[in-house]
């Protein structure tokens, strides 16, 4: 074999192996690890705003739900993990509300899975009702939650994010008794 041969041969493998580590790099980027879990707490799911001596569907000015919640997540090697999450909510206003204006206000929580709140951001998010209108549904995206990991084989896994309503102690109260309302015939 001619030395120009060998010469040639030796950068198209180098070349090669640039290109598969590249393709590798690509790839990793692509299909990212497992992420956290992304869960609507039980207890923060919903609220119910009451005016009145009494929890009466009369009573109720606003009401509101948490639900199709959606993430994705990417990292790898030593890179923290970078979370988004997008979810509904749908926002009533009762007979008794006299505004049609309300400020609902959620939480988003980073935990070790099953241990300690790592990190807690609330979020305001103003809900205009047209006249007639009694349900208002929203998307909500946060776009980047980062978590930082303390090892390379840290996985996704060992983290979870909880969404929630910010309550008062009643709501919360009312949530946790599981009572729920009777609605006429419809």
């Amino acid at each position: 074999m001619r030395p120009y041969a060998v010469i040639l041969l030796a950068l198209v493998l180098l070349l090669e192996g640039c290109a598969s580590t590249e393709r590798r790099r690509a790839a990793r980027l692509a299909n990212p690890a497992p992420c956290p879990n992304v869960f609507v707490l039980e207890q923060a799911a919903r609220f119910i705003d009451f005016r009145g001596a009494e929890p009466a569907l009369e009573n109720v000015a606003f009401s509101g739900e948490i639900d199709d919640v959606t993430s994705s997540c990417r990292y790898y090697a030593d890179v923290p993990i970078d979370a988004e999450v997008a979810f509904t909510m749908s926002i009533g206003r009762g007979p008794a509300a006299e505004e049609d204006t309300v400020m609902v206000e959620y939480f988003v929580a980073v935990t070790r899975t099953n241990r300690d709140v790592i990190a807690k951001e609330t979020f305001q998010v103003p809900v205009t009702f047209k006249p007639g209108q009694s349900v208002v549904t929203l998307t909500e995206e946060i776009e980047s939650i980062v978590i930082p990991r303390a090892k390379e084989a840290t996985s996704g896994l060992n983290f979870e994010i909880a969404i929630g309503f910010v309550l008062t102690e009643e709501q919360f109260r009312w949530n946790r008794s599981g009572a729920s309302l009777k609605f006429p015939e419809l």
